[in-house]
């Protein structure tokens, strides 16, 4: 300060630059009064982009030879895109023909699809968009000739123990899988290729509450069977009344377990016997043993 007037240090050679002190005028549209803000994009542009967005959600992409051979042998699969490698083509020459699409022919070093690295698609990749069921009531009706089972999954999210338990469904009879519409596995490349197949057949119901699933299902008469390691009563102790009876059995993730309103709407709970004093199944192994279990009353 002198004579009582504030003056500034010159400037450093590096300050010299006018990147580092000048800001962009605030009048520029698309800019705030802070400056220097993202440009905001056209709303047509926004629209165009989270319709695409939303379109690519709609369809997902099966890989793997066994995986892709029982979609295109689904004629209820609405398939879109395939793409194979020669080999992989000449395997799947029966099934190209069946499910009557033209296939793209891929390098197998340049797989053109969006897969993750990991995936070990086969030199075998088909665009397809979801399956669709029908309504819950249609589907876990029966055929009036044997018990129906179904399996409740409560926020199990990895694809690969859904899968797992779609084919376990499958090999034991039951009528669906039913998972939420949240926080549960989507259909997905993964989970198709764990249930070798059985996405195509096994129904797989994604509902928007669990509780008021399970509530549907009782009043339809089925008797609804929760699995927890604490419980008091064994399965096959459960089980022994209900012979001739619809049974539903819901499963928790790992650790978590069921939450407490899928609990509260159980009829009750239920344990798999162990030999040991400690003993623990994942999900989908748990679900083979409650399935098979089912089988036997």
């Amino acid at each position: 300060m002198r004579g009582g007037l504030i003056t500034r240090a010159p400037p450093t050679r590096q300050a010299e630059n006018p990147l580092h002190f000048h800001r962009a005028p605030a009048h520029i549209p698309g800019l705030s009064k802070r400056g220097l803000d993202v440009v905001k994009k056209p709303k047509w542009v926004v629209e165009k982009e989270r319709g695409k967005r939303a379109a690519a959600a709609e369809t997902l992409w099966l890989f793997g030879l066994h995986a892709v051979r029982d979609a295109l042998e689904n004629p209820a699969r609405v398939k879109l895109r395939l793409v194979v490698t020669k080999n992989a083509a000449d395997k799947l020459a029966d099934a190209i023909a069946a499910g009557g699409m033209e296939p793209e022919l891929a390098d197998p070093r340049k797989f053109p699809v969006p897969l993750d690295p990991g995936s070990v698609h086969q030199g075998a990749a088909l665009e397809v968009k979801p399956l669709d069921w029908g309504r819950l009531e249609d589907v876990c009706m029966g055929d009036g000739d044997t018990a129906p089972t179904v399996v409740l999954l409560d926020r199990v999210t990895d694809p690969h123990n859904v899968g797992a338990v779609l084919r376990s469904a499958e090999v034991f009879g039951a009528r669906a899988v039913i998972g939420t519409k949240h926080h549960s596995a989507p259909e997905t490349g993964a989970l198709a290729k764990t249930a070798s197949g059985a996405l195509e057949r096994q129904p797989y119901l994604r509902v928007t509450n669990l509780a008021d699933a399970m509530t549907r299902l009782k009043d339809m008469g089925y008797t609804v069977l929760g699995l927890a390691g604490e419980a008091e009563t064994e399965i096959d102790a459960a089980l022994a009344p209900l012979a001739g009876r619809a049974v539903a059995l819901v499963l928790g993730a790992e650790g978590p377990g069921l939450r407490p309103k899928t609990r509260d709407t159980c009829d009750g709970l239920v344990r798999i016997p162990f030999d040991a004093e400690f003993g623990s199944l994942n999900v989908s192994n748990a679900a083979a043993v409650a399935l098979y279990a089912t089988r036997r009353r």
